[in-house]
């Protein structure tokens, strides 16, 4: 159900985002970006462990790097950094031990993750088609 749900809200967010415009601001999907990796910091410090909340902060921090790269930058960084953090969402129970991760989180964002960071990335392909053309 947690897939289910993920692929509709990103569908949703996505294409609501593109009906009204809010997308072609380069302001837009960064912030979706710092967003998405704070939740695990939020979790940490629901699960009450200082260790994961480190750990936490760090790996939120390098999604925070990639995110300025992509507003000052190139938005390839914030696609990338979008779906890359849903393979995380799939691979962050094997790397950080997080009690306040709720066990259907991972599934959810992982699909919401990937395809907004796909949906990016069509976007970005297809501009650059219109570009070229």
């Amino acid at each position: 159900m947690e897939y289910l749900i993920g692929l509709i809200l990103s569908v949703a967010v996505a294409g609501f985002a593109a009906a009204i415009g809010l997308d072609r601001d380069r302001g837009f999907y960064p912030p979706v970006i710092i967003v998405i990796a704070t939740y695990y910091v939020l979790f940490a410090v629901m699960g009450g462990s200082s260790r994961a909340l480190l750990l936490e902060i760090v790996v939120a921090a390098g999604f925070l790097l990639l995110a300025v790269l992509g507003f000052k930058g190139s938005l390839w960084f914030a696609a990338a950094a979008i779906a890359g953090h849903g393979v995380f969402d799939l691979v962050h129970h094997w790397l950080i031990d997080n009690a306040g991760v709720p066990h259907w989180w991972p599934g959810f964002c992982a699909t919401f993750d990937v395809i907004f960071g796909v949906w990016l990335a069509v976007r970005l392909m297809s501009s650059l088609k219109s570009q070229a053309g």
